[in-house]
């Protein structure tokens, strides 16, 4: 059975699967060439100001959880984003590449648990 997975891009282990950028900014020290992206959708990480407020500070990760749900809710990507997820996974699992350091709380964990409540 196909299933989305989170992977840090800076991992050198990388699962096989549709290789999709969900940072809303290119990952620092990372080329173009070496990520090897199927495609890069800026759009759906959380918004800059969300993300900055944010931080990286576990204790606001519940209340930024909130905060980008209600952002995914109202943005006009989504929608597509979900259902081109749902088609991929139809041939491969889909891999949401990410760069942030804590694998536990952060946007991409938030993302996965969206869209998979809505497959």
């Amino acid at each position: 059975m196909t299933k989305i997975k989170l992977v840090r891009i800076y991992e050198h282990e990388q699962p096989a699967g549709y290789r999709i950028l969900v940072d809303r900014l290119w990952p620092r020290g990372k080329s173009k060439k070496d990520a090897n992206l199927d495609e890069w959708v800026k759009e759906i990480g959380p918004s800059t100001e969300l993300r900055k407020w944010f931080n990286h500070d576990d204790t606001k990760y519940p209340e930024f959880r909130q905060k980008y749900v209600a952002e995914l809710e109202h943005n006009p990507v989504t929608a597509n984003f979900v259902a081109q997820v749902k088609a991929e996974l139809a041939k491969q699992d889909v891999l949401f590449l990410y760069g942030a350091k804590n694998k536990e709380h952060n946007q991409a964990v938030v993302l996965k648990e969206y869209v998979e409540q809505r497959l």
